[in-house]
């Protein structure tokens, strides 16, 4: 399995099979960058490179010398996953926590960021009634009581849709963990800043990108997000999911990053022309 070294610590990340464009994608929290192989699949013939790391706490990637971190220093390890595989840009995306990177990708370093798939996300930091909700939940999720009937309703909500089965799937997953090694990750979670106010630094092509029945991405979230792109048209809403659309409705989400990557490969031709030179 491939490593990049970043701030201390080992990010793990697998690669794709295309030869052309590269699409960077950032997990959502309590999973890992295997919720994105349903839309790998789907891409797998054409030549779009899918690349997916897995963020720290999360997956095979640990937290280092030092347990406490931000987005910010995840847009960082996103960074030397690029460096790693030698893209030099490259579409970049993520769903919830994972779009949280993406943004901040995108304001540190704009000249790497061709495009963005922000799926399921927002730019806002947490409100004092959310941090108080994720504590309460984090607290019980890291203590001792018992994980399955709290893995069991989270599912239905991280995930959403009508699809027990994956459901069940990552139930398991949750189950075979060190259920307290997510702290330091629920931490950079509740305490993120807001980025709503740099969005119109944010130049590239952007799709924002919900699941219809979504409560925690919220339409109006997702609105101000769009609102705040100079780059993004209108929310795009997939039907019938929730907050895990690309892990539930893999087909609409392929479908919109392909699209996403040919605007994003015709608008690099553009530049010279714009300028009038």
């Amino acid at each position: 399995m491939p490593y990049v070294y970043s701030d201390s610590v080992n990010i793990h990340f697998r690669t794709g099979t295309g030869s052309g464009p590269t699409v960077l994608l950032a997990h959502g929290f309590l999973m890992d960058e295997s919720m994105f192989d349903p839309v790998r699949k789907l891409l797998a013939h054409t030549d779009i490179n899918v690349v997916a790391w897995d963020a720290r706490g999360h997956g095979r990637t640990g937290y280092g010398r030092s347990p406490a971190f931000d987005y910010w220093d995840l847009a960082e390890d996103g960074l030397r996953v690029l460096d790693a595989i030698g893209a030099e840009t490259a579409v970049v995306g993520g769903m919830s926590q994972g779009g949280y990177a993406a943004l901040r990708m995108a304001l540190l370093a704009p000249e790497r960021v061709s495009a963005l798939a922000l799926l399921d996300t927002e730019a806002g930091a947490c409100t004092r009634t959310e941090e108080i909700r994720y504590e309460e939940f984090f607290d019980e999720w890291c203590g001792t009581g018992e994980l399955v009937p709290l893995a069991e309703r989270l599912a239905p909500q991280l995930i959403g849709g009508d699809r027990p089965e994956i459901w069940r799937w990552w139930i398991t997953r949750w189950l075979t963990h060190d259920r307290a090694a997510i702290h330091p990750a629920a931490r950079c979670l509740i305490a993120r800043d807001s980025v709503l106010g740099r969005l119109g630094e944010i130049g590239a092509p952007a799709l924002v990108l919900r699941g219809e029945h979504d409560l925690t991405s919220t339409a109006e979230k997702s609105a101000r997000l769009a609102a705040g792109l100079p780059g993004a048209g209108a929310v795009r809403t997939v039907p019938g999911a929730g907050h895990g659309c690309a892990v539930t409705h893999p087909e609409q989400v392929a479908a919109a990053l392909l699209e996403l990557v040919g605007t994003s490969t015709s608008r690099r031709a553009e530049p010279i022309v714009a300028a009038g030179i």
